[in-house]
């Protein structure tokens, strides 16, 4: 199993920039980030596979996140800039031992904590 901690959320004002990271503890292929509000199913935002140069972002989001990863740290991050209030959301990082459709959450069996992202107004 591996375990992700996830960090760098918090409150922000509408046009302004966020990095999220997820440390991961061991070994992935696949791994994503996904949000979801209070009673709305989880949504893939990016994702990303070990090996791969390739990342992918969600067509509601593109433009204006990314997500990428340093090996040497086993972090992947969310690179979320021009916030808007609608990006308000609990984030969670995900993550797979094997090639998964990332923007599945019920893909992936392995899951951080979440961090909150709250853009104002």
């Amino acid at each position: 199993q591996v375990r992700l901690v996830e960090s760098g959320g918090g409150s922000v004002q509408a046009g302004g920039s966020l990095r999220l990271s997820c440390a991961a503890s061991g070994y992935w292929y696949t791994m994503a980030w996904f949000r979801q509000a209070p009673g709305k199913e989880r949504e893939g935002i990016a994702g990303i596979y070990e090996g791969s140069v390739t990342t992918y972002v969600a067509g509601s989001v593109k433009g204006r996140f990314a997500i990428s990863r340093d090996k040497d740290k086993n972090t992947v991050y969310l690179e979320m800039n021009s916030l808007k209030p609608d990006d308000t959301d609990m984030y969670y990082c995900a993550a797979a031992r094997n090639l998964v459709d990332w923007s599945n959450p019920r893909q992936f069996a392995m899951w951080g904590q979440g961090t909150q992202v709250t853009v104002s107004s």
